[in-house]
């Protein structure tokens, strides 16, 4: 992977703010981070990632409601919500909240998941300022899905700070 001008972009912008960041990724598979760690310097603002592929590692690890998986699966736009939120939290250092949070879930492909058709896409961004959902329908394969979920996720990033 190279380094992409959105994940340039968001580093610059999370440093002159003083910012750190955490990514919670499900359908990406640790893209999002892994575009973020490819720009050089990426550690002054990268706190780390978790990939919760698995729905109960989303609740374990992320403290995304348990009902809420059980009733709509992990392809929900809350579920999105509730993972940047705790991934604030498992980044945290010395008690202070990671300030921004980033996740994505959703549907890759090749097969329906959830209820929810392929291409279905879910981003959360949680910051000190508020939390917001992104949700989209991206149209390809599944690496095509994956990475044009990738650049949603930074750009919505952008947007937050």
């Amino acid at each position: 992977m190279t380094c992409s001008g959105e994940a340039v972009e968001l580093l610059r912008r999370l440093g002159v703010r003083g910012w750190r960041i955490g990514v919670a990724e499900s359908l990406t598979g640790g893209l999002v981070v892994a575009s973020l760690v490819d720009v050089p310097g990426a550690s002054a603002c990268v706190r780390g990632g978790v990939v919760a592929y698995a729905t109960d590692l989303k609740h374990s690890l992320l403290g995304v409601d348990a009902d809420l998986l059980a009733a709509h699966g992990a392809v929900h736009p809350e579920v999105a919500r509730q993972m940047a939120d705790g991934i604030r939290t498992a980044t945290a250092r010395a008690g202070e909240r990671t300030e921004v949070g980033l996740s994505t879930t959703g549907v890759a492909g090749p097969d329906p998941a959830d209820g929810q058709p392929v291409g279905t896409v879910h981003i959360g961004v949680s910051t000190p300022e508020g939390t917001r959902v992104v949700s989209t329908r991206l149209h390809g394969d599944r690496a095509a899905i994956r990475h044009a979920a990738v650049r949603r996720a930074l750009q919505a990033a952008l947007e937050a700070v």
